[in-house]
């Protein structure tokens, strides 16, 4: 039986690994040994000297947004720049959506 390899995120190392999906093992960073998190398996990391998405990503990490795949499509629109995400929450808003609905786009 083959395993899907899905994304984990470290934060404070600005770093994406791809490994085996497992819901009842916790995944620690090899740098740090703190706890990744699991982002989905259609997520596309930014690189490591973005710090303004990586403070995106930490935002919408942190308010339940995850990227993974669906028969209908993908994750939907990420957004990369602090001023993208004010926009789209702004108009989340503004539709009475939920944040992290709001950001599936």
């Amino acid at each position: 039986m083959g395993y899907t390899k899905t994304s984990y995120v470290c934060l404070p190392c600005r770093a994406s690994y791809k490994q085996p999906y497992d819901p009842d093992r916790e995944r620690r960073c090899p740098r740090c040994a703190q706890t990744l998190i699991h982002v989905g398996s259609a997520f596309a990391p930014p690189r490591r000297r973005d710090t303004s998405a990586w403070r995106v990503l930490s935002v919408l990490l942190h308010a339940g947004v995850r990227f993974h795949k669906s028969c209908c499509g993908g994750p939907g629109h990420r957004p990369r720049t602090l001023s993208e995400l004010k926009s789209l929450t702004a108009r989340a808003r503004a539709e009475g959506v939920a944040f992290p609905k709001g950001m599936a786009r």
